[in-house]
């Protein structure tokens, strides 16, 4: 697809390191799935993806976490 930040670059699959902060919990979350534009580098991550993310930061969040620096994990 083409990005929609520079308009110019085709994105291609890669990871990103994404980063949720709520509630006093930060967590960050490294080798994500997504889709990288070639010219800017921006990241587009899946919609699947990102409701398992937020899955995980509520969990992190319920459990007391403060903060934690993960690996993505495919279910």
């Amino acid at each position: 697809m083409i990005c929609v930040i520079c308009k110019h670059g085709e994105t291609r699959p890669g990871t990103a390191t994404v980063t949720l902060e709520r509630a006093g919990t930060t967590l960050v979350i490294k080798g994500v799935p997504a889709q990288v534009c070639a010219n800017c580098g921006e990241e587009y991550v899946e919609e699947d993806t990102t409701a398992r993310l937020l899955h995980t930061a509520e969990e992190a969040a319920r459990a007391g976490v403060q903060v934690d620096v993960r690996q993505y994990a495919a279910a």
